[in-house]
């Protein structure tokens, strides 16, 4: 290949999955003009947040006021609210930009962060299975996947929980290949000047390490299981140091790693992503109407003896935090939508965000507006079928890539499944989409023999694999509209029940 197509590959593969990306969660972005699913609580909470500093209440029809253009009806009290606050700062941000009243700035920040988490896991795969191409399909597959889609065309929390998560993801990655290097140079150096390889280093610069701590504790700032993020992810760097201390031959390569490196790097990750999720709270600690604000203002509330010393502020928002914490394990009400973590992976049941049957410029007997979070079907169930592939991979042979990629799922998917009892819904998934999407690009990496030993005949199998990507676009091309809230003939809504609980 030359120079000129070897640029023109490097800068025109990603040109198009980020135009694919931005045409699909920008185009009619403002429709519906209405609140959809929990867009009820999330636009109110941006915008007060967003000219109060905190989430404050509404009025019992505020959601139809506010979708028509009256967006100024809340309460000087401040709400209860279950998450923290980044994403509705940002959302709230998109809101300032474009205004309230219009329904495509209340989704404008979500829909940028689903474009930006295109490129990111573009970045990401690129970086992993060094191939532009393959970014490229991991980028496209992510682009047209359902529902990424959706949760980038409403204005609910979870996007922005994946695109802090995988951006947490990529400098754990990059952190990888810095210590890697650093350790190496280092064993280098003692061999050369003849000194022990015992215990090995203790490396505190390691930005990298720094920002993934940053960017995970700001995922967690979005909805507390961020934090799961960073716990794996603080395991996965202890074990990879470890394998990679071993590799170099050093003596004590666990209890090196363990004794010596793990406390700097709990130092550079656990308190930088704890202040992360502490500032973005900075509007509730300096105003005065947030929800339990001055509750330690109270002498029978406020600590004594051991714990004075904590700021009456800070006692206020531990207390709420702790109140907060008992109404998420103890949430169990029915929801038609509800779906458990051992759903997921099958999607037996995606979630409704929105449904119209307003007749207006219907041509048939009944026509239908639907937004539901399916995932495209060919997407998820192969992406499926390759995690199951990556486990036994992982088991056989020890690739490293293998095992980055299903920690990604082990963060993102396993902690729910220690709560089969809890009101929890498909859309969940977003957060550890990314890693199903590299899951399937791994494996289309070994059908393409992409790092591998090249087969004699390559063609059938970049057959096999365009022929998927193109079924995979038609069947986006299907789903559409329902993906969309586009008006569409009740029996073309019907004719994408393939599970019961699709409908």
């Amino acid at each position: 290949m030359n120079l000129e197509r070897l640029r023109t590959v490097r800068w025109g593969v990603p040109a198009f999955v980020l135009a694919v990306a931005a045409f699909i969660r920008l185009w009619g972005l403002g429709h519906p003009r209405a609140l959809v699913f929990d867009e009820t609580f999330y636009v109110k909470d941006g915008w007060s947040l967003w000219n109060l500093g905190y989430s404050a209440t509404w009025p019992g029809d505020a959601d139809a006021q506010f979708a028509a253009g009256s967006v100024d009806g809340y309460f000087a009290s401040g709400s209860y609210v279950v998450h923290p606050p980044l994403a509705k700062w940002l959302i709230g941000l998109g809101m300032a930009i474009g205004g309230p009243e219009d329904p495509s700035s209340w989704r404008l920040a979500t829909a940028i962060v689903g474009i930006l988490a295109v490129m990111l896991l573009f970045l990401i795969a690129q970086h992993l299975f060094h191939s532009t191409l393959l970014g490229g399909i991991a980028g496209l597959l992510f682009a047209v996947d359902g529902n990424a889609i959706v949760m980038s065309r409403v204005a609910l929390l979870d996007n922005f929980l994946m695109f802090f998560a995988l951006l947490g993801v990529g400098a754990v990655l990059l952190d990888r290949r810095w210590t890697q290097r650093r350790l190496e140079d280092w064993v280098l150096r003692r061999r050369r000047d003849g000194g022990s390889l015992d215990w090995g280093p203790v490396l505190w610069w390691r930005p990298w390490l720094l920002a993934a701590g940053v960017a995970f504790g700001l995922a967690s700032a979005v909805k507390w299981s961020g934090f799961y993020f960073l716990a794996v992810f603080a395991v996965y760097t202890l074990v990879s140091d470890a394998l990679a201390r071993r590799r170099l031959g050093i003596l004590f390569w666990g209890t090196g790693t363990v004794a010596r490196q793990g406390p700097a790097s709990f130092v550079l990750t656990v308190p930088v992503a704890l202040a992360a999720h502490l500032a973005t709270w900075a509007g509730w600690f300096t105003s005065d109407g947030g929800y339990g604000r001055h509750w330690a203002d109270s002498a029978a509330n406020a600590w004594s003896g051991a714990f004075a010393w904590v700021p009456a502020p800070l006692q206020s928002w531990i207390h709420y935090q702790a109140g907060v914490y008992a109404y998420h394990v103890g949430e169990s009400r029915d929801h038609p939508y509800a779906s458990p973590a051992w759903q997921w992976l099958l999607m037996l049941r995606p979630t409704s965000m929105y449904y119209s049957d307003d007749p207006d410029g219907c041509t048939v007997e009944y026509c239908g507006q639907s937004i539901t979070g399916i995932a495209n079907p060919l997407i998820w169930w192969a992406a499926t079928a390759a995690v199951l592939y990556l486990i036994y991979r992982l088991v056989r042979y020890r690739e490293w890539r293998v095992g980055f990629i299903l920690v990604g799922l082990v963060a993102g998917y396993l902690p729910w499944l220690l709560y089969p009892d809890r009101t929890i819904y498909h859309f969940y998934t977003i957060a550890f989409e990314p890693t199903m999407i590299l899951a399937l690009t791994a494996a289309i990496a070994l059908i393409l023999r992409i790092g591998e030993e090249p087969v004699a005949d390559p063609v059938p199998r970049r057959l096999l694999v365009g022929g998927f990507l193109v079924i995979v676009i038609a069947v986006s091309v299907f789903f559409w509209p329902l993906w969309t809230g586009i008006q569409v003939p009740y029996e073309y809504i019907r004719a994408h029940w393939w599970l019961p609980g699709w409908r």
